[in-house]
């Protein structure tokens, strides 16, 4: 899913930009972040004997079906030397179902065939990691008073460009638009696109659901579940977005003195919604951000690698700095606990707009309400380690 999962965080802060749906990344040639790697050992990693590391090898399963046919010499980050791409695929073949069936076995694969590595931002050990869910909307395949908010499908003339395609220094930037005349011209913003704007033939609804705010936030998360009137349940996932840089409407009611930085999270700016249903379609189109969806036949929202994501393993991070597929091991507050702390292995597997950086990440908390909980007020501060393939002659 190229996903914002745009990630909870950006509701909040203009951060530049979380699977999954991802928002095309205003073009900036200049990045003050620099990833700086500190070995360490894996007894430096406070609860990693604690974690069921099982759970981790599972998801890191799904990404090596998608590593094996990748590129050889694709290096694993694009900011330093931890090896190549064909360190991992080796690595993925030792993976096996005996690995799976327990922690013990997991942790001694992992201990075996990884070395940690402390994730710094020119040396600062400390980041930021939010969270992202599934969100659950109501809808149905035709228009009516109750179902009126479309969910639209990506038009044909969309067309999206990875820049880094094309220059080294723009990694991790896109752009998309349509072509006009032999000319790549910015495509519609959120509000002619609502206004139905779009030239003829390239308007066309997915589904019809009953919220406008849902419909808004699902764009946000990157994908959802949508609960048909006869109980049928479809699941829909990015697909595309208009190129138009993300703005957090988290930060513009902070701005305007709405909410506080103490209280602001996706439940306070919903209820803000809600309390002013008038401003709120105003404020909605401010981010000028518009994705896309398409429907899924899969048992969960794919991920930027391509894999189906698996909660609380699968992580979106900044792919300039980390391969999909890559391991790392969190430590970080909890979002609703201060007295505990996430300590797990996840995957690399799904990026956002607003993940920017080396110390950064986005953790997915799959389905239901637990999920929106975590997600929505996430905003932990910690440490990561990344776990990098050992070479095996």
């Amino acid at each position: 899913m190229y996903r914002f999962p745009l990630l909870i965080l950006s509701l909040f802060f203009v951060v530049t930009g979380c699977s999954s749906n991802q928002e095309a990344d205003p073009i900036s040639l200049v990045d003050k972040d620099q990833l700086v790697l500190k070995e360490a050992r894996f007894s430096d990693l406070d609860g990693w004997t604690q974690d069921a590391q099982e759970q981790a090898a599972k998801a890191l399963m799904r990404s090596c079906e998608k590593v094996r046919f990748l590129d050889p010499d694709r290096p694993l980050s694009g900011e330093v030397d931890i090896g190549r791409m064909a360190d991992l695929q080796s690595v993925c073949q030792r993976l096996d179902s005996s690995i799976l069936a327990n922690a013990v076995n997991a942790r001694y694969f992992f201990e075996t065939y990884f070395q940690p590595f402390q994730l710094t931002n020119g040396g600062k050990e400390d980041g930021l990691y939010t969270g992202y869910y599934e969100p659950t909307l109501y809808g149905s395949e035709v228009q009516s008073k109750e179902f009126s908010i479309p969910l639209r499908a990506r038009p044909s003339d969309l067309v999206m460009v990875n820049l880094g395609e094309f220059r080294d220094d723009l990694k991790g930037k896109r752009i998309a638009g349509r072509v006009v005349s032999g000319q790549l011209k910015p495509y519609e913003e959120r509000g002619e696109i609502e206004d139905g704007k779009l030239p003829q033939g390239q308007d066309v609804p997915l589904l019809w659901v009953d919220n406008a705010a849902d419909a808004f936030f699902l764009q946000i998360q990157g994908s959802g579940v949508v609960v048909l009137p006869d109980d049928v349940v479809v699941r829909v996932g990015y697909d595309g977005q208009n190129g138009h840089p993300y703005t957090a409407i988290g930060k513009v009611l902070l701005d305007r003195g709405e909410l506080s930085k103490d209280n602001v999270s996706m439940q306070s700016i919903r209820q803000w919604m809600e309390a002013h249903p008038e401003q709120a379609k105003s404020l909605m189109r401010e981010n000028k951000s518009y994705v896309f969806f398409r429907r899924l036949e899969t048992d969960g929202p794919v991920g930027a690698q391509g894999v189906v994501l698996t909660p609380e393993r699968s992580l979106a991070v900044d792919p300039v700095y980390l391969s999909y597929g890559l391991p790392l091991f969190l430590d970080v507050s909890h979002p609703l606990n201060e007295t505990e702390r996430i300590q797990r292995l996840v995957i690399a597997q799904d990026t956002g707009g607003a993940i920017k950086g080396p110390v950064r990440g986005d953790v997915f908390w799959g389905f239901g309400e637990y999920a929106a909980s975590m997600a929505g007020v996430m905003k932990s501060r910690g440490q990561a380690w990344v776990l990098v393939p050992i070479k095996f002659d």
